[in-house]
């Protein structure tokens, strides 16, 4: 999993990027036609990554795996993005932006392999570790090249007269002044996940082979993602020169320490709802809620980012501070509906929780990137904002295990009872911090 935000958080806040002089047909077009084109590839990347979602409890019946063993598959991806993503996530500002995207594909497709030949728990653990590597190139990489491509056709078609257009990569800028892209990015990162999850969830309920056809779907879709992607204009030209290679650095702002803890602490929450829906919630849909369709699981999934997309998008002209208190309210609201509707085997309200959760989560850490931009000087909004992101896929992992983990020695209602006073505590006591 990987959120889309208004600053890539692997990029350097202060490199830039030279636009290329369109050259025949290459032009507004060309950008324009590119920019739908990653777009679209940025969709069905994210969206194979929630394949598996509503499918672990068909490999749970089958093949005996233990709620704790999905977890530990789940996280598999979550390890593969963190280390991606300080690796190799800022690499397209000196290579290119297609010369790391089609690369980051291509690793996407060989875990469809793995995924489409084997059912075993080792070949899915790595299959997932892979997609997570893969995820980390392309969440930052196709952020970053939809925005470049979206001012590159904005520029030609206003006939600019500086043919070598240059703008900051991932700057606050750059970004305000052109929206779209963002709106776009968001759709197809946090959009990709529920769209994944739900298509899976149809394919696995009504088509032959649940446990192939899905991947077989996307592997499709895949390699027609990186046939496309060959036909975009790249963004970025290569220097000969380059910088000596560097993994992404992590700071922290020495005068807003608390503040920026607290916005660490609140990224740690709103992942690990996320990472909830996308590991064992379909359990919780078929086993304790007795609702055994692929296709609700992967809809209840879908229903969260769903949520989190679109108030995202909605909440986007308020306030920070509003956003910060929408995020606070809404997560552990969804929170306490979601468990209310697990003890009481409720259906309706278990789909309201989700609904609030992912609202809540996509508010809260659209917001919290915010603050974290807001508290670092702008040299260093980059290294502010890989910590950040490590916090949050921190969250993504630890309280996921846990949760599997308890699940041995307590029932599944009471270990989810656990888990939601664990992240609404955290909630509380960083409320105060942030709305200062």
């Amino acid at each position: 999993m990987s959120a889309t935000t208004d600053v890539s958080p692997d990029t350097d806040i202060s490199s830039e990027v030279v636009l290329p002089a369109p050259v025949g047909p290459r032009g507004a077009a060309g950008h324009r036609a590119g920019f739908w084109i990653v777009a679209a590839t940025f969709l069905v990347a994210m969206a194979f990554t929630t394949v598996p979602t509503p499918l672990w409890a068909i490999y749970q019946r089958e093949d005996g795996f233990s709620t704790a063993m999905v977890t530990v598959a789940f996280a598999a991806y979550a390890v593969g993005v963190v280390v991606s993503l300080f690796l190799a996530g800022h690499l397209s500002d000196h290579f290119g932006r297609r010369r790391i995207l089609i690369p980051a594909l291509l690793i996407e497709l060989a875990s469809a392999a793995m995924f489409l030949t084997s059912t075993s728990l080792g070949v899915l653990i790595v299959a997932r570790a892979v997609s997570g590597l893969a995820i980390g190139m392309i969440t930052a990489t196709a952020t970053a090249y939809l925005t470049d491509l979206h001012t590159a056709a904005r520029r030609t078609s206003t006939h600019t007269d500086d043919p070598r257009a240059t703008i900051r990569s991932g700057s606050t800028r750059a970004r305000a002044v052109h929206p779209g892209a963002d709106l776009v990015a968001t759709a197809a990162n946090m959009g990709g996940f529920g769209v994944g999850s739900l298509a899976s969830g149809l394919l696995a309920e009504y088509a032959p082979s649940p446990l192939r056809t899905p991947y077989l779907v996307f592997l499709v879709l895949l390699v027609l993602s990186v046939i496309a992607m060959t036909l975009v204009p790249e963004t970025v030209r290569p220097t000969t020169l380059r910088p000596p290679y560097r993994p992404q650095r992590v700071s922290v702002p020495d005068e807003h320490r608390p503040a920026y803890f607290a916005a660490a602490s609140a990224a740690f929450t709103t992942f690990a709802v996320l990472g909830l829906f996308t590991s064992v919630a379909p359990g919780f849909v078929s086993g304790t809620l007795h609702h055994p369709s692929r296709a609700l699981a992967g809809f209840a999934t879908f229903l969260v980012f769903a949520a989190a997309a679109t108030t995202q998008t909605a909440l986007r002209r308020l306030t920070l501070r509003s956003q910060l208190a929408t995020g606070l309210v809404l997560l552990p609201t969804g929170l306490i509906t979601l468990t209310t509707a697990v003890w009481l085997t409720s259906l309706p309200l278990f789909l309201a929780g989700g609904l609030l959760s992912g609202a809540g989560a996509g508010t809260l850490f659209k917001a919290t990137v915010t603050r974290v931009l807001t508290l670092a000087t702008p040299t260093r909004r980059g290294e502010a904002l890989a910590g950040l992101f490590l916090t949050a896929y921190i969250g993504l992992t630890v309280p996921i295990l846990a949760l599997g983990l308890a699940t041995h020695y307590v029932s599944s209602p009471t270990a989810l009872l656990g888990f939601a006073a664990t992240l609404i505590a955290i909630c509380a006591t960083v409320s105060r911090r942030l709305l200062r």
